[in-house]
């Protein structure tokens, strides 16, 4: 037995999926932690500072997330038709996110206040949720483009 045959292979369609749905998982755990941190400041404080975090996670898609999400995609659909369930990251992806999650925890046992973090936490989260749907809208692509080479012999 081959290394090869422990590789879990899956459609292309599956890659766009993982991507999308890791994208938008982590996205709404980062906003929900931001919500938590700021819930016991008021109603009118707790929605500036989420709303502060909105607007810079708009930002944060426009010039970042966004074009990251659209340069995976492109990389995705250079794969073949089947190809490793990991790949929907680029291995270099691997070690960003890794990286991440280690500033995250640094970040979350700082002196930092809670409620400047939870704007951080919010503009980051809404970000990856906001480029989840490049994944899900070329996702969608794919669904329609199959559907007519099965309708059309």
């Amino acid at each position: 037995m081959t290394l090869s045959h422990l590789k879990p292979t899956v459609p292309k369609c599956w890659l766009f999926t993982a991507s999308g749905v890791m994208w938008s998982a982590v996205g709404i755990m980062m906003c929900a932690t931001g919500i938590g941190w700021v819930a016991n400041r008021g109603l009118v404080r707790g929605m500036g500072l989420e709303l502060a975090g909105l607007i810079l996670a708009m930002l944060f898609f426009r010039w970042g997330f966004g074009s990251i999400a659209q340069k995976n995609i492109r990389r995705l659909r250079r794969l073949p038709d089947r190809g490793c369930f990991f790949a929907f990251q680029a291995w270099k992806s691997y070690l960003i996110i890794m990286v991440m999650i280690a500033l995250g925890i640094s970040l979350r046992h700082s002196s930092i206040p809670k409620h400047v973090l939870a704007v951080v936490y919010t503009a980051i989260g809404g970000a990856l949720i906001l480029g989840s749907f490049h994944y899900y809208r070329h996702l969608a692509r794919l669904m329609r483009t199959a559907s007519r080479r099965r309708v059309i012999p």
